[in-house]
């Protein structure tokens, strides 16, 4: 069922097209070049970079995940289990700075499938 749903490949790294081909090159988010991308998909030919400057959207995208993360554990950490704001701050921006790459992927990942509608492949 999640393999025809568009969070498929915004989860795990796949093309929106087919499903198949990786998106970034390397599978992990945190190694040295967590940012190189493939140009075309190696299972479909998708193109994954469109045009020049198409990924500064995901910027915005990118912004909305961070805010997301900091609701969701300001709630947790604040205001259900008391822990004090100045710890919750000291915490929060390491917790940012590592997960920058991962938020980087996941919202280039996230914006390219606004636009490129999931159509498996079909060998003949």
């Amino acid at each position: 069922m999640l393999k025809d749903s568009p969070l498929y490949s915004v989860l795990y790294n796949k093309c929106p097209r087919c499903h198949e081909g990786d998106f970034f090159v390397k599978s992990s988010a945190f190694t040295r070049k967590f940012d190189e991308m493939h140009t075309h998909c190696p299972h479909c030919h998708q193109s994954l970079i469109p045009e020049p400057g198409f990924y500064w959207g995901s910027m915005f995208v990118s912004y909305a995940f961070y805010t997301a993360f900091t609701i969701a554990t300001f709630f947790v950490f604040v205001l259900w289990l008391n822990l004090d704001l100045d710890y919750y701050l000291t915490g929060l921006v390491p917790a940012l700075i590592v997960l920058t790459p991962y938020f980087f992927r996941l919202a280039r990942r996230t914006w390219l499938t606004f636009f490129v509608s999931y159509k498996p492949v079909t060998t003949p």
